[in-house]
Order: C-alpha cells, then structure tokens, then sequence
C-alpha cells in the first residue's frame, strides 16, 4: 500500500469503526487479508488454512495464507516487512514471541493495515482484533481436570509444551498450574516445562528423557498439537501406557492411533478450520466497518463471545476426543 493511501486508510477505517460505516478499498478492489500462523507444515496450522481460505471465497475477498516453515519469530517479523510492501489491507499474525513483533506490527498500523491476532495474542495494545479460540484460564483448568481423571488426584507429572515463548500456550499452562495448587495439592510437578518446538520427533525424544530422569512419573500434559503425540509415542515404546497417562491439546484425526492402543488416553482441542474462518471473516467484517457482537452468530462457527473491550473474541468451549469418539471427526 502506497504511504498516501495507508495514511488515507487509517483516517477512514477509523471514522467508518466510530460512525458504524462501511467503506471499501480504493476502486473498488477486493480486500486482501493476511493470516498468517505460527508455522506452516503441522496438521492444526494446515487446517486453519483451509477455513481461512473458504472464508476468502465465501466471502469474494483476497486471502493469503503464510508463515514461518518454523516456529521462528524474526521469520514472522521479516515476512510482515515484506507484506507492509506489498500494500495488504489486514494482517492477522498468531505470534511465536509477541515481544518480538511490536515494532513491525506498530510500523504495519502506521501504514494503515487492520492488525489482528488470532490463535495467540500479540501485544494487545496494538491489535483491532483478538480472536481467541477458547477462554484460557478455563481451557487450562479443564487440562488439568482431564490429567487428574486419568492418573489421580496425587503424583508425579510433567508438561511438554510447544514453543516457550508461545503466549497461548503458557496462559494454558500458567491457569492449569494456578488452579491445581488449591485443588490438586497432590500433584508434583517435576520440572519446569519442556519445550518442544512444536515437533512430534523432539516431543517423543524430551518424552523418552522424562521417562528415564523420573522413574515414578504417572502422567504428562502434551501443550501444543504435537506434543501429546510425541509423549505418547515415548509411552507405547517403554511399554507404560498404563503407567503412565498422557492428555493434552491435539487433533482427533492425528492423535486417533494413539487414542485407540491407549498411550494418549484424551486429548482436547477445537475445530482449526472454524477459527480459520472465524479471523478472516471479522476482519472482513471490520473493514467494512462492522465491529464484532456478543452473541454474534457467525456462518459456519457459530455464536462468539465478545468481552467488554469490544475486540476479544471468544470462539467458545472445546471438544474432548477419545478412543470411542475420534472417528466421527474429519479434522
């Protein structure tokens, strides 16, 4: 986007926000929104891809999917520069390191872009939009619940997460470990949490060493698609899925082998497609000057939350995938 019209499209997505008014781009082109994930390649990011782009062409708007082939924040800042470039009229980033983004995504407001976040928050400050796929203070004590259902009230645990400066997954995690000191005092806590990368192999390898350096290890929390994954793997190899309960945030369809020998015995996540679909559809909503609504009952989502702030968007509770039930879901 040319200086002049980013500066021209900040004054008039700011007016159309305050007076309730649509407004289009100039001559009438299509929007072009960008969403882009934390990395590309893994199952869950795959099929937030497609609903994204279904989105685009329910909607007859532009949409391009793109990100990092690893979970590396300065790719993200480096690609945004490029996008800046390229005169996009919305971005959508889910942050490896939100620290990290502020100075380019502060830059991309300057130049007049809608900046949303979307699967993990950026610096709040700076976004028009936060789309959330799930309350975190409550997906977290529901984690716990599911661990604690499956390997007691008392014992030996430990946590694989994703990447560590994911601001996702540590509010998960930083609302499990809150929540269970009061109600599971019993619950030990081996280690500081374990980084992944989000990578099935390092999760399996970090599982394996968690197995060998603590030998009355009763349960693992995978945070992160892959993680639960990679645990269980190490589990059904050491021959202790009945010692040892892995739970944690996955997709039905990957985890499905392991739900059914047993070395995962629950994993909870959402559908990725509807948040896919969800962020670009509100972005489009927004610019064209409609601010999202509580209750708001969005095609093929949906009724959302939306908190006071007008911006955070909750797309609502997750689903619980078992050995029973993992069959009747296509994602």
């Amino acid at each position: 986007m040319k200086a002049r019209w980013g500066k021209a499209l900040a004054v008039a997505f700011t007016f159309a926000l305050v007076a309730g008014i649509a407004f289009a781009a100039p001559g009438g082109k299509k929007f072009t929104i960008v969403v882009m994930p934390k990395l590309v390649g893994i199952p869950y990011f795959n099929a937030s891809e497609v609903g994204a782009k279904q989105a685009g062409v329910d909607l007859g708007i532009n949409v391009i999917y793109t990100g990092p082939t690893t979970p590396d924040a300065a790719q993200q800042v480096r690609m945004i520069e490029d996008l800046i470039s390229k005169g996009v009229d919305a971005i959508a980033v889910a942050p490896n390191d939100p620290a990290a983004l502020t100075p380019v995504l502060m830059k991309a407001r300057r130049a007049g872009i809608l900046i949303a976040d979307w699967d993990t928050p950026a610096d709040k400050k700076l976004v028009d939009l936060s789309v959330h796929q799930i309350d975190d203070k409550e997906y977290g004590q529901h984690i716990w619940d599911l661990l604690v259902q499956q390997m007691g009230p008392s014992g030996d645990y430990a946590i694989i997460t994703g990447g560590l400066s994911a601001a996702n997954l540590n509010a998960w995690i930083n609302a499990g470990l809150s929540y269970a000191k009061t109600k599971y005092p019993n619950l030990h806590l081996v280690t500081d949490k374990v980084p992944s990368d989000e990578k099935q192999q390092i999760a399996y390898q970090k599982a394996l060493d968690l197995i060998t350096a603590y030998p009355n290890l009763k349960g693992i929390i995978g945070i992160s698609t892959p993680a639960p994954l990679g645990a269980a793997q190490a589990v059904e190899e050491k021959g202790l899925k009945d010692k040892i309960a892995v739970v944690g945030t996955a997709l039905p369809t990957d985890s499905r082998p392991f739900l059914e020998d047993g070395s995962l015995r629950v994993a909870t996540l959402w559908d990725p497609s509807k948040l896919g679909y969800l962020t670009v559809y509100l972005i489009d909503q927004m610019l064209s000057g409609k601010k999202p609504v509580n209750g708001q009952d969005v095609p093929n989502v949906g009724k959302i939350t939306v908190w006071p702030d007008g911006k955070t968007v909750i797309m609502g509770p997750p689903s619980d995938f078992t050995a029973e039930n993992a069959k009747n879901y296509s994602f």
